[in-house]
This record gives structure tokens, C-alpha cells and sequence, in this order.
């Protein structure tokens, strides 16, 4: 697969962002309820903020208290971050050999890029990544291509010479609007069984195996 950058998912992809979500999903729930697992947070992780909400508390947009608890959760989560997010292990090589290749990353995704941004500056990677986009940025979020084709503008590359590398449907629809080749990352937050089922132009079941996709 001949491309010239390529483009990262953040939560379950790039990194495994749910440790410090699940800090800041038990600072809102009831003190006596016990801590939620975080093999769970993962799965709503990939979902979005609704879905953890959800996981965490029961609610659901409709709840009248659910935007002042949404706002609450995510100021926790916003103190928190790097807590205990780590990189994916495994993607510290693969940015390693990515940057000897020259071949520049970028990460795309549904988190707002405020947050997304402290993570990565959290990682290390502030001066790394050549773009960031989050779910604010772009007029739509993920699954539509808007977020996707802002990155490949900030880049100067038409679509088709990049390639995504996400853990959700969605992301690989996103890519498919977008006229970008996707592979699935089924060592993301889905399960691999999820992860075959989406059509992508590849399965992921280590972040290595990105390396003979490229080189």
C-alpha cells in the first residue's frame, strides 16, 4: 500500500485512553458504588461520551440532569488525562519507524480536540503528530468524511494518498466517504469478530502489522 501519511484514531488506536476515562467516570457516579471495570469503559469508550454516561450512570440525553453531568464528567476528565493513558503497546515502534521512513502520522478523531490535544501532549507527542483534528473541528464528526478531509488539507494530500487506521465502523465509513484505503484495528476497543465485519481494505491485529501495509 503506497501512501504518503498516515492518519490515527485516537482512543483503543493510537492509545488506551479508557484507564483515565474511567477516573473521571467514577468521580461523577455515587462514592459507594464500587469502581466500574475498565475492560467495559474500553467497549463504551469507543462509542463516545453518551455511551459511558450510560455504562457509568444509566443516563441518557433525555435525563434532565444528563448535560450538567456531561459537563461535570468532563472536566474531571479533562484534570485527569494522563493519569493512566498509555500508548497502545506496540505503537511506540511503529512511530518510531514511521518517522525514519519520513512518512508523516496525524491523528483524527471524535474526541474534542481540546482534550485530545492534552492528550497527546500527555504522550509526548505534541511535536510528533504533523496534524490533529478533532470531533469539533471539522463541521461533522466521524462516521462523516469531514473530519478526515480536514486532515488531508492541513496536510496538502489529496485523500486517496493517505490511509486510516481506526477501532469502530465508524471510522472506516468515515474513510470510505472520504475516497481513503482504511484498515481495521482489532486490537482497538471493538472485538476482532466487530472488526472483520466492517469491510476494511485491512485487519490489524498488532499496530506492527501496519509496518508490512506500508513498507
Amino acid at each position: 500500500m503506497k501512501v504518503d501519511a498516515v492518519l490515527f484514531d485516537l482512543d483503543g488506536t493510537l492509545a488506551d485512553t479508557a484507564p483515565d476515562l474511567a477516573l473521571a467516570l467514577q468521580a461523577v457516579r455515587d462514592p459507594g458504588l464500587p469502581p466500574l471495570a475498565v475492560a467495559d469503559v474500553r467497549k463504551a469508550t469507543a462509542v463516545g461520551t453518551e455511551a459511558l454516561l450510560s455504562l457509568g450512570l444509566g443516563m441518557t440525553p433525555r435525563d434532565d440532569l444528563y448535560e450538567k453531568t456531561r459537563t461535570a464528567f468532563l472536566d474531571h476528565y479533562h484534570r485527569l488525562i494522563g493519569q493512566a493513558t498509555v500508548l497502545t503497546p506496540g505503537m511506540a515502534m511503529v512511530l518510531q519507524v514511521l518517522a525514519a521512513q519520513g512518512l508523516p502520522w496525524g491523528i483524527v478523531t471524535n474526541k474534542p480536540e481540546a482534550l485530545a490535544r492534552r492528550v497527546i501532549k500527555a504522550l509526548g507527542l505534541e511535536d510528533a503528530s504533523a496534524c490533529l483534528v478533532g470531533g469539533d473541528t471539522a463541521a461533522r464528526p466521524k462516521p462523516h468524511p469531514d473530519p478526515l478531509l480536514c486532515a488531508c488539507q492541513r496536510l496538502g494530500l489529496e485523500p486517496g494518498r493517505c490511509v486510516y487506521i481506526g477501532d469502530d465502523s465508524g471510522d472506516i465509513i468515515a474513510a470510505r466517504r472520504a475516497g481513503m484505503p482504511a484498515l481495521a484495528a482489532a486490537f482497538g476497543y471493538a472485538s476482532a469478530q466487530e472488526a472483520q465485519s466492517w469491510g476494511a481494505d485491512g485487519l490489524l491485529s498488532a499496530p506492527g502489522d501496519l509496518l508490512a501495509f506500508l513498507l
